[in-house]
């Protein structure tokens, strides 16, 4: 991936935030990160990517963060269940999106959600994977980007 393609991912993050809650979030700096320590919250949505590039795009974020988000956009229901769908609900349209930036061979899976930070998503050790950090009522998240 280069500086444009990350860059994709970033608008994206920030356009999401901005319209579901009129804030966008607070995004960092995207960083490589490490294979075995990449980071994980409470919980996860994954995205698998395949077709003409492979590898998957995650979010993950604390409870907090998604239950701020889900009373923003007026959902009173904050259950682990909704929370969770949440994160998956966030990582497909981020990817869907996306796909409409690589085109039709981008193609993206459904959303397998991870619910606990104890889990590690396992990303080739030969694709680099990178690490957009973020910020939304001053809670932490990220998108990760591992793709060939």
């Amino acid at each position: 991936m280069d500086e444009e393609q990350l860059r994709v991912f970033v608008e994206l993050v920030q356009q999401y935030f901005e319209r579901q809650t009129g804030r966008p979030a607070e995004v960092g700096s995207p960083h490589l990160g490490d294979a075995a320590a990449l980071p994980m919250y409470d919980f996860t949505g994954v995205i698998g990517i395949s077709g003409t590039r492979q590898g998957c795009v995650y979010v993950t974020a604390r409870r907090e963060m998604l239950r701020a988000l889900l009373l923003q956009i007026g959902e009173t229901d904050v259950s682990d269940r909704n929370l969770a769908d949440l994160a998956g609900e966030i990582a497909n349209t981020l990817s869907g999106n996306a796909r409409v930036h690589f085109g039709a061979d981008f193609m993206i899976s459904v959303p397998v959600i991870v619910q606990g930070g104890a889990h590690a998503i396992q990303v080739p050790r030969s694709v680099k994977a990178y690490i957009i950090p973020l910020r939304w009522h001053k809670q932490e998240a990220a998108l990760v980007v591992s793709l060939q």
